[in-house]
């Protein structure tokens, strides 16, 4: 397998040639170091056979402050020093990622003005950064050089220049963003004083580059024509290795977007920069997954693969494949619920559906053989029945689910996304041992089993007015008949409202399969607002446009009548109908009622919520038994 062979770069040879790549964590601390948290999270990838791991970039000078909890270089030697050791003892080569956000950055937590090569407002704070000054401009590639040889004496291997998204370095690469009429107008420039300065200091050690070869805008930006030139420009300088993304300060949400794009999203550009810098190693990026990787570098695209999301979704991805169980991998659903951090909430890295990521220090062993086995009858074969059961069973306990319907999965199996990682538990469940009972309502515990209902969630009360005429759908049945098949609750001809008070995915994705039949009915000032945490937010207003949904913003819904619902705007009280011939309910849900003589509650049955909570719960009651 290719993707297992050493790769060399430079003076260091990896063990192989899967990479898990700089993110953001925010495992840090209010110091802006790199904290314990931080050591555990990259040794869990290292034990689970990755071959080279790019720590979080860090602010190579202070004029940097992007997030709250980012790192900051001359904070970082202790972590990098404490990563590098840990990470070393399993094998793994240690690579820390340098950057400066430039004008993409902010100014809440620094309380000063941003740096950047032009007066370009970023785009979601509107912020106008000031022009770097050549003090300036010194000041910043002498922290990266400074950045590089920290980071070496701490016992890194190497450090990879971030050239990507959020990064000062490809906005002077950029006509997006140097609009400059002096020296630095040659665009290459910063850049090449940057690459000169960090490979004077680092030595014999590792330089890499992480190059934006596609910032989707090709009026002034980086385009895959000229990525090719840039790359080989770069390269020339003494760059060990190149990582090819895509991206830029119009379009972040392409750096890493959700399911709605395939995977290998950058295979061509990638294949363009590996011809004109040969003898250097190419990394691909780009929502990877273990086959389409292997079939990248066995056609000669790439030379080594990032999988990033893929080893926060499973850390043994390297390790799996070593072993020939690559169905055993845990997907990632690529989902963004809770591997992209970097906004206001600050929350702290996982994965919906291996949430100890980002909790290695803090969870316990799920697996533990527990003292007491007991029998166990799990009600309900959802994510969180079939999580809880997974666990029991491993720790010990005899374990069966009863679910009423024909198959697995609950509601996340009728999600298209989600249904690999449906698919990966049921798999997963029956390697366990656990006894599965489809099509049946009958538990039949016996007194010595304890029983766990994981039921799920049912339809919420209805705020708005129904007339008994009127057709109103649930949304499942709703769904079931958009993307299974299923025969459709509504006449074939018609309208079709949606009201959304939620402003979640569900909605929206089915607005998008109903096109110019939808129309959306949102509270807020936006379809889809709740989007913005996962990078959607733009793309799926761009995809319903496309489609030629109708959106009612600003609205609530007071009544479904036959033939209309009746809105009333939320600022003006301002009441109008719009014609339908059905309303498909999108709104909140409600959990199930709970059963007689249960022990156990886990999942939307004791709050609906996401796949997150009913893993974790399920992991929780079956550490509980």
């Amino acid at each position: 397998m290719r993707l297992l062979e050493p790769l060399r770069l430079g003076t260091v040879t990896a063990r192989n040639r899967v990479m898990f790549g700089p993110h953001v964590t925010n495992l840090g601390d209010h110091r802006r170091a790199l904290t314990a948290r931080h050591t555990a999270y990259y040794e869990r990838r290292a034990k689970g056979g990755c071959g080279v791991i790019v720590v979080e970039g860090a602010s190579v000078h202070p004029s940097d402050w992007p997030y709250e909890r980012a790192p900051l270089a001359t904070e970082c030697v202790d972590g990098w020093s404490a990563i590098a050791a840990a990470c070393h003892a399993h094998g793994a080569t240690v690579i820390a990622s340098l950057d400066h956000a430039g004008g993409q950055g902010t100014s809440a937590y620094s309380q000063r003005e941003l740096w950047a090569p032009s007066r370009v407002p970023e785009v979601n704070t509107r912020e106008v950064p000031k022009w770097m000054e050549a003090d300036d401009i010194a000041a910043v590639v002498q922290g990266f050089a400074d950045a590089t040889s920290a980071a070496i004496g701490a016992g890194c291997d190497g450090v990879e220049i971030n050239a990507g998204q959020h990064s000062l370095v490809r906005q002077f690469l950029s006509g997006l963003t140097n609009h400059r009429g002096d020296e630095w107008a040659e665009r290459a420039l910063f850049a090449k004083q940057v690459v000169r300065a960090v490979r004077a200091a680092a030595g014999d050690a590792v330089v890499g580059l992480r190059l934006s070869c596609d910032e989707l805008a090709p009026w002034a930006g980086i385009t895959p024509e000229m990525a090719p030139g840039i790359a080989a420009e770069l390269v020339a300088e003494g760059i060990d290795y190149v990582v090819v993304v895509r991206g830029s300060i119009f379009s972040v949400e392409k750096t890493r977007p959700d399911f709605h794009e395939p995977v290998g999203f950058n295979i061509d550009v990638c294949s363009a920069v590996k011809a004109a810098v040969p003898g250097t190693p190419v990394f691909l990026q780009g929502s990877l997954d273990a086959p389409t990787a292997e079939w990248a570098l066995t056609e000669h695209v790439a030379d080594a693969a990032e999988i990033t999301r893929g080893q926060i979704a499973d850390p043994d991805v390297a390790q799996k494949l070593a072993e020939k169980a690559i169905d055993h991998i845990r997907p990632c659903i690529r989902c963004n619920q809770t591997c992209q951090v970097r906004d206001g909430r600050n929350p702290i890295v996982t994965c919906v559906g291996e949430p100890s990521s980002g909790h290695e220090t803090d969870d316990p062993n799920w697996s533990a053989v527990s003292p007491r086995p007991r029998d166990v009858v799990v009600v309900g074969g959802g994510v969180a029945g079939m999580e809880t059961a997974r666990i029991a069973a491993a720790r010990g306990h005899h374990v069966r689910i009863v679910e009423r319907a024909d198959d697995l999965g609950g509601v996340a199996g009728s999600l298209p996304h989600a249904r690999p990682l449906v698919d990966w538990l049921a798999r997963a469940v029956e390697d366990a041992g656990v006894i599965v009972q489809l099509g049946t309502e009958h538990i039949d515990a016996t007194a010595e089993e304890v029983v766990v209902q994981c039921t799920g969630a049912q339809p919420g009360e209805r705020p708005f007015e129904q007339h008994d005429s009127a057709v109103v759908v649930d949304v499942l049945p709703a769904w079931r008949a958009v993307f299974h098949g299923e025969r459709a609750p509504w006449p074939t001809e018609g309208t079709i409202a949606l009201f959304d008070p939620i402003g979640g995915p569900i909605a929206v994705a089915l607005a998008e399969q109903l096109g110019e039949r939808a129309v959306l009915i949102t509270q807020d000032q936006i379809a889809g607002n709740e989007l913005s945490r996962t990078g959607d937010l733009a793309p799926a207003n761009t995809r319903l446009a496309q489609r030629g949904v109708r959106i009612e913003r600003r609205s609530l819904l007071r009544a479904a009548r036959p033939g209309e619902v009746e809105l009333e705007d939320r600022f003006s009280g301002q009441r109008r109908t719009v014609e339908c011939v059905a309303l498909v309910d999108c709104g909140f849900r409600l959990p199930t009622d709970p059963l007689p003589d249960v022990h156990h509650q886990a999942g939307d049955c004791v709050a609906p919520r996401t796949i997150l909570e009913a893993v974790l719960e399920g992991r929780r009651t079956a550490l509980s038994l």
